[in-house]
């Protein structure tokens, strides 16, 4: 056996960064190119670009892939793709550009050129249709939707050549991990399934259930935080960081898995983001992809296992990774541990449901944590991390936080 493909049809990672020279000649020559300003969505998606993980996305897409992603998800050769991976700006900023010009991408928060964009289509967009597709909703309350409304009028397409990862490289060190070098530390630990857990909390007691099903039944699992933008009051990826490795460190079998981290910017896109998660992961070599409860949801918006129903809706090869759906998981006091829907037949009564935004929100209000929750290596790093934030941001429940349906 062996890791499983990258996406696409020639089945090979297609990193966009440049190094060495050629990288040298490319930062001199943006110098002199017109500048543009984008998001951090912008920024992120050109780092994934940059690294391979949007394998195999070259740039930008065009109106042709646009359109088709948003309603078949599928790029306009045919290739599954779940979620337009596209760059705007205003009309003003649009329209001395030529098609064929190039054009150096500015990040709007750092004011590093991220990469240069040969300018191959401008295009306007029906913002509320890829809001209606992609997130099921056009609520402007829906982050993602927030997002894509706010976007610039046109869009440009064109392949991108990535001058820089940000400061992802020295933020992270040994956590930053591009799909080469995850696929080379599982060949080199001979692990052929691998089971991502994406995350973008830090690990509860649910977490760690899950993560150790699938140390059962693959040979190993990539913890993969996100370390990219995320909404107002979610915990930083450093303290995450540290979470897990607290926990990895005394609950968990040595070399069954690792920790790394992905540069993307969440969009809260619940189903299609879950498929998007599944592409990227499957260029970082997994062959499983962990899918619980409310994967990639925000808010109500999404049922609690609508990005585990989404899988059974795509053609079978779509993709080669598949996922493992997990029901919902929680510490049973008549189990007496850790359990599911599927394994328990006790009461509500007897569960202690464990949620991040849950345990977000009592820590945040300096409340206490149930006995069960979270282990108290994990608690003693969030419970630090908050008592050094003077101004924090309220913690809102969805009903699936509780346990609710």
């Amino acid at each position: 056996m062996s890791l499983v493909n990258p996406h696409g049809r020639d089945k090979r990672l297609r990193p966009r960064l440049l190094a060495g020279p050629e990288l040298a000649d490319a930062r001199t020559r943006a110098a002199s190119l017109p500048r543009l300003t984008i998001s951090s969505r912008e920024t992120s998606d050109l780092i994934m670009l940059g690294i391979g993980a949007f394998t195999p996305l070259e740039g930008f897409m065009d109106r042709a892939d646009w359109r088709r992603v948003c309603d078949e998800l599928r790029l306009a050769d045919g290739t599954f793709w779940p979620i337009p991976i596209t760059l705007s700006t205003g009309r003003g900023a649009a329209a001395p550009l030529r098609e064929g010009e190039d054009v150096a991408l500015e990040d709007g928060e750092s004011g590093e050129v991220m990469a240069v964009l040969t300018v191959r289509e401008k295009y306007a967009i029906d913002r509320a249709h890829e809001c209606k597709q992609v997130f099921r909703t056009t609520d402007a309350a829906h982050p993602g939707v927030a997002s894509v409304m706010n976007q610039g009028e046109v869009n440009l397409a064109g392949p991108v050549a990535v001058l820089s990862e940000g400061g992802y490289p020295a933020r992270y060190p040994g956590i930053y991990l591009r799909p080469e070098e995850t696929r080379r530390l599982f060949q080199e630990k001979r692990w052929n399934t691998v089971a991502a857990l994406q995350l973008r909390n830090p690990m509860h007691r649910s977490h760690e259930a899950l993560a150790k099903i699938a140390v059962e039944v693959s040979d190993g699992v990539l913890i993969h935080q996100i370390l990219g933008k995320l909404k107002a009051g979610d915990i930083p990826a450093e303290v995450r960081v540290r979470a897990v490795n607290a926990l990895v460190e005394h609950y968990f079998v040595r070399d069954t898995c690792v920790q790394a981290g992905v540069p993307l910017e969440m969009r809260y896109g619940g189903p299609r983001e879950a498929l998007l998660h599944a592409v990227f992961r499957q260029n970082f070599g997994c062959s499983h992809l962990i899918v619980g409860r409310d994967h990639a949801g925000v808010g109500d918006f999404y049922g609690p296992f609508d990005a585990q129903s989404i899988f059974d809706e795509i053609p079978p090869d779509a993709l080669e990774l598949r996922p493992l759906k997990i029901d919902w998981t929680f510490y049973c006091g008549t189990c007496d541990g850790m359990a599911s829907l599927r394994t328990c037949p006790h009461d509500a009564g007897e569960r202690v449901t464990v949620s991040g935004t849950l345990l977000r929100k009592t820590l945040s209000e300096g409340g206490p944590v149930p006995d069960h929750f979270s282990r108290p290596e994990v608690l003693a790093i969030l419970r630090e991390y908050y008592a050094t934030i003077e101004s924090k941001v309220e913690v809102k429940l969805h009903r699936y936080a509780t346990g609710g349906g």
